[in-house]
């Protein structure tokens, strides 16, 4: 039994990272790369980093990930959480410092392409998220306002993030690059399935909201 529970983590730990690195991969081999200069490939790899970093979010916070007590998987989604933040920084200073005109244009919501305003708005929810975290002590947040707060924000940025990354055609390849945002939205609806059920199971064994 011991043996198949060492399996069992090497294999989960294993597929995240083809999940994450494949699509990187094959993003490295494209023909594309070869017209980008290396602030704007800088800025794309940045963006796809950001994406595998929003898959380990909800893993780690849903303590889906083994080896990992829920202690330290709150420790890592706080840590990945800033990682993300600051992938999203280069990516988008990338491109405004290739094309300064066309990221004005994504950020006031002007751009013609289609992919712009679901990132704009996914950056923006994660720049919030990430601002009331480092505030949350100072603004007294109960665990339940927190999640009230953080759940719709969520929402936003993985379904922001999957539409802009599935609408654009640039070097990431379509079948990873579609699993890849598959299993964010997968991993995304099951800690907030698993997170509901965990907080009626609590509420029925007669826990007060304040303590939730």
């Amino acid at each position: 039994m011991t043996g198949w529970r060492s399996v069992r983590v090497v294999l989960i730990w294993a597929a995240l990272a083809l999940a994450i690195g494949v699509p990187i991969a094959a993003a490295a081999g494209s023909e594309l790369l070869a017209w980008r200069g290396p602030i704007y490939i800088l800025a794309g790899f940045a963006g796809i980093v950001a994406l595998g970093l929003v898959l380990l979010q909800p893993l780690l916070i849903g303590g889906y990930l083994p080896g990992l007590s829920a202690y330290r998987g709150r420790r890592a989604h706080h840590w990945i959480g800033g990682a993300l933040v600051v992938a999203v920084v280069i990516h988008v200073a990338g491109l405004w410092f290739t094309s300064p005109p066309d990221m004005i244009d994504a950020l006031t919501y002007a751009s013609p392409t289609p992919f712009s305003p679901f990132g704009v708005t996914a950056m923006w929810a994660i720049f919030v998220v990430a601002l009331l975290a480092s505030l949350r002590r100072w603004l007294g947040l109960r665990l339940r306002t927190w999640r009230f707060i953080h759940m719709p924000l969520a929402i936003v940025i993985v379904t922001g993030s999957v539409v802009h990354c599935l609408l654009i055609e640039g070097t990431m390849e379509t079948i990873s690059k579609a699993a890849l945002c598959v299993l964010v939205l997968a991993a995304t609806a099951k800690v907030m399935i698993d997170l509901q059920v965990w907080r009626k199971r609590r509420t029925l064994r007669g826990e007060s909201p304040a303590q939730q």
